[in-house]
């Protein structure tokens, strides 16, 4: 037999990898945040905004006109006249929408806006004249899509639009740079625009709800983050922008479809709540055990078979495993029955309107625990088994 060529192979070092490519990114982000911020600078931009203004002031009755006049001054509303009559370009509908929105109570010393209710299918007319808000807080309304002007909001610090029906962040919203908190639980997105990421004063981001499976790499930049809620989503793994956010203290990715967790957990050097319940999870990473700042866990105990001892001994950690059910431990064949049951709660859930009634339940109950702050050294390493 002849001699065999032997096929060299080549190895390579993906953390290197992974480093140039993040550097690649990161300068491509720096050269378009200035072009965006040269094109904003232009004196294009605030022409045409005036321009829309007044058009937009031409087709008003005088009534109407006096009313967007008090919104730029910022009086209160419950000094203003109501306008009534026809309008040859305002509908039944729009006058409607023009009546509830002066019935909402706008604070003007904190510039809050607040929408409730189904009756709410778009955003009112007046609002791309109010920039000067600084809070969002619209609930339970059939807006599907926020509007165009977003961007210029720019002094924006909250936005807290739950339960409503949005299907899709715009890119736009890269431009609210002041923005502090963003809550967008229990709607209806697929994914989340990168340009999310140019939002580096962001301190809290809660996407409960929705159908997320991942996120940009540019939502790394949020490292002043301290609170994300990424649960009840699609998530197969912990997204690796999640990895890189500093500061966060607390993390939860309950009811989600993960399978473990990253052996790098411990980048997460300022962690102190980790929520991973309602996963299938069978171990947990010996990295948690070098988190110093980690005070609770909490998992689901059906498939989990290897703990880090140091994350049971440790009695400045409430280290709880919760049940779906308290006999799943019994026998095997009702462990077979509680998961054939978990499964068919999972395609009903896909098909159902999410709910955050598990949620709530569980925040309440941690909540309660997190009151004791002298816990017995035996309750933490009891398995506590809840009926969810």
């Amino acid at each position: 037999m002849g001699l065999q060529k032997r096929a060299d192979v080549p190895f390579y070092d993906l953390s290197l990898i992974r480093g140039i490519w993040e550097v690649r990114v990161t300068k491509y982000r720096q050269r378009q945040k200035k072009e965006q911020e040269r094109i904003e600078k232009s004196a294009l931009a605030r022409i045409d905004q005036q321009w829309q203004y007044r058009l937009y002031c031409r087709t008003m009755r005088t009534t109407e006109l006096n009313l967007l006049q008090h919104y730029l001054e910022r009086t209160t509303l419950t000094h203003m006249q109501p306008y009534t009559g026809e309008h040859s370009s305002t509908t039944e509908a729009d006058q409607q929408d023009h009546k509830d929105y002066q019935d909402q109570e706008l604070d003007q010393t904190k510039l809050i806006l607040q929408l409730e209710g189904d009756q709410w299918k778009h955003f009112p007319a007046e609002l791309q004249w109010m920039t000067y808000l600084k809070e969002w807080h619209i609930r339970g309304t059939k807006i599907s899509q926020l509007p165009d002007y977003l961007a210029l909001f720019t002094q924006l610090a909250i936005l807290e639009i739950p339960k409503n029906a949005i299907t899709e962040l715009p890119p736009e919203i890269g431009k609210l740079t002041e923005l502090r908190e963003l809550n967008v639980s229990y709607n209806r997105l697929c994914k989340i625009p990168p340009e999310l990421g140019n939002c580096e004063n962001m301190e809290r981001l809660e996407l409960t709800g929705n159908f997320l499976s991942e996120l940009p790499f540019e939502l790394r930049n949020l490292t002043q983050v301290v609170h994300l809620d990424l649960a009840e989503n699609s998530f197969m793994s912990i997204p690796i922008c999640t990895l890189r956010m500093s500061s966060l203290q607390l993390l939860d990715l309950s009811n989600n479809q993960l399978t473990d967790l990253p052996q790098d957990m411990d980048r997460l050097d300022q962690l102190v709540t980790l929520f991973v319940h309602k996963n299938k999870l069978m171990y947990l990473p010996q990295a948690l055990t070098n988190i110093s700042t980690l005070k609770m866990i909490v998992v689901s105990a059906e498939d989990l078979t290897c703990i880090p001892t140091r994350l049971c001994s440790n009695p400045d950690i409430k280290f709880i495993r919760l049940y779906d059910n308290m006999f799943t431990k019994t026998c095997e064949e009702t462990k077979k029955k509680e998961k054939t049951k978990r499964k068919r709660w999972r395609e009903q859930r896909e098909e159902k309107v999410k709910d955050s009634g598990d949620k709530e339940f569980i925040e309440a109950y941690i909540g309660s625990l997190q009151d004791r702050d002298t816990v017995p050294f035996s309750t933490t390493k009891v398995s506590i088994a809840c009926l969810l």
